[in-house]
């Protein structure tokens, strides 16, 4: 009877997850066929535990009409299923590797207990083709987040290892049903049109980072949506590319954006544009008006990140197309403001920081990405931080590419230039650094089971990660000694 009432009750949460994520609102039947993505499969009947299976694996996929490719992926397909939980809720992983080359998962934004966070060696061994890890952690925050690889992870997400994950919230109350998640990536091929080798281009590339020539909407080329006018729908975005920013624009059409990395946002706020660098996420409402047969195109405008990475290239890419289904337009009344209580890091007594993202040409060597700071004792020893404590950061782009500055394990909020939070309040986990710009950000050390280790802060262009834009914090607890401690292996460059 016990197990019968577990079931029962697995399904029941399942169907209400899944009724969440389908079209059960507004929309018409099968408005979302062309964005469909596959969806991670619940084997654990306690509704409070989602238990899953993981591969990654080599397998054929199209990203276009007439044209596949052998891609790498998980669970055979590009992007990853996607992962649904709901806040407090205990996610269990049993990852296998059937690649050809050792991987990890990392889940980006997460605050997982350090050994879960899918580094190799500092928080977990490689693991090795045929062999298996299990990853088994509370997921404590709302919002969409992701995953993907953390060995050579410019190549392996470069080939399709990406996911999203899902977190929700029961308690919400944004008001919209349709929903949508939203994977952007891209792809690169070559001529040939298998994988292109992942150091095309050589050191030059990797100061520049490499954008694929296949721009995806969930692992797809220009994909389509059937729309009702007049009603709203929830986008739920992730730019999972491993170089390319995405500024989003959908002719005119605003987007209300009510949350980003780290779920809800203080207040939603109207947005003409929306620019998502790699790793950050965005979610947002958009109500389409549109006729019969009527279209409107979302595009991605070029966006200038840094030296030549505009000169000579077409000013848009379009991912999707919105067409106006043939059903009566909705009238009813908009959905509630969505709001979030969420208050400031103090400053007071915070200990500050100053880091400098540079970019070294060293003799007769490749040019090569880096972090300084007066808290690195040595350019491979961790910045120090002790449990319970606040620092500031000033983080100074001396390089003149852009870089997506991406910290492991915690959240932070971002900081005007007069050290005020910028509004809407909100957490963030990855905060673009613009070209010869600096940011500033504050970020509490919260206490959680877990969370004292060598937690990783790096460029998410990943080819600048690979190039030496990588760090760590050494979180330690508040009684703790001593100075910054070097990592496991004495540096991170090939993670």
């Amino acid at each position: 009877m016990r197990a019968l009432l577990f079931a029962w009750l697995a399904i029941a949460g399942q169907a209400a997850l899944a009724g969440r994520a389908s079209a059960v609102g507004l929309q018409p039947d099968g408005w979302d066929a062309g964005l469909e993505l596959s969806a991670a499969t619940d084997t654990n009947p306690n509704p409070r535990v989602v238990e899953i299976n993981l591969e990654a694996r080599v397998a054929r996929v199209e990203i276009a009409p007439g044209q596949s490719v052998d891609a790498w992926t998980y669970g055979g397909r590009v992007p990853g299923p996607v992962i649904r939980v709901r806040v407090g809720d205990r996610l269990i992983v049993h990852f296998r590797n059937a690649l050809p080359s050792p991987t990890t998962v990392h889940w980006h934004g997460v605050r997982v207990p350090f050994q879960m966070d899918g580094v190799p060696g500092p928080s977990q061994p490689a693991v090795n083709p045929g062999e298996s890890f299990t990853y088994d952690f509370i997921v404590p925050d709302a919002g969409l987040y992701w995953y993907h690889p953390h060995v050579m992870s410019a190549a392996q997400s470069g080939f399709g290892l990406y996911g999203a994950l899902l977190v929700e919230d029961p308690d919400e109350n944004v008001g919209v049903d349709d929903e949508l998640v939203m994977v952007l990536s891209d792809m690169a091929l070559n001529d040939s049109g298998a994988l292109e080798a992942p150091d095309a281009g050589g050191s030059i590339a990797n100061v520049f980072g490499r954008e694929g020539s296949h721009v995806l909407l969930n692992g797809r080329q220009q994909s389509s949506l059937v729309v009702r006018s007049g009603a709203p729908q929830r986008w739920r975005i992730v730019n999972a590319a491993k170089s390319r920013y995405f500024n989003l624009d959908l002719g005119g059409l605003p987007f209300k954006q009510i949350g980003g990395d780290g779920g809800l946002q203080e207040y939603s706020v109207e947005r003409d544009t929306l620019l998502l660098a790699p790793g950050e996420r965005a979610d947002v409402v958009v109500t389409p008006r549109l006729g019969p047969g009527e279209t409107i195109t979302l595009r991605s405008i070029l966006v200038n990140r840094g030296m030549f990475t505009t000169e000579g290239r077409f000013p848009y890419d379009d991912l999707l197309t919105l067409t106006g289904a043939s059903v009566e337009p909705y009238s009813g009344p908009p959905p509630p403001d969505v709001r979030r209580a969420l208050t400031p890091l103090p400053r007071a007594g915070a200990t500050q920081v100053d880091l400098e993202l540079t970019l070294d040409q060293p003799p007769d060597a490749a040019p090569e990405y880096g972090i300084r700071g007066a808290l690195y004792s040595a350019r491979h020893k961790a910045l120090e931080a002790r449990i319970g404590e606040t620092q500031t950061w000033t983080v100074t782009n001396s390089t003149k590419w852009s870089h997506p500055f991406h910290l492991h394990g915690f959240f932070f909020q971002v900081l005007d230039e007069n050290g005020a939070p910028v509004k809407p309040l909100a957490w963030k986990d990855t905060v673009d650094i613009p070209f010869e710009r600096t940011v500033r950000l504050i970020v509490r050390f919260d206490d959680r089971e877990g969370v004292t280790g060598a937690w990783m802060l790096h460029c998410h262009i990943l080819d600048h990660a690979e190039a030496g834009l990588m760090g760590a914090v050494q979180v330690s607890p508040a009684n703790a000694k001593g100075g910054p401690a070097e990592t496991e292996d004495g540096h991170y460059g090939k993670h």
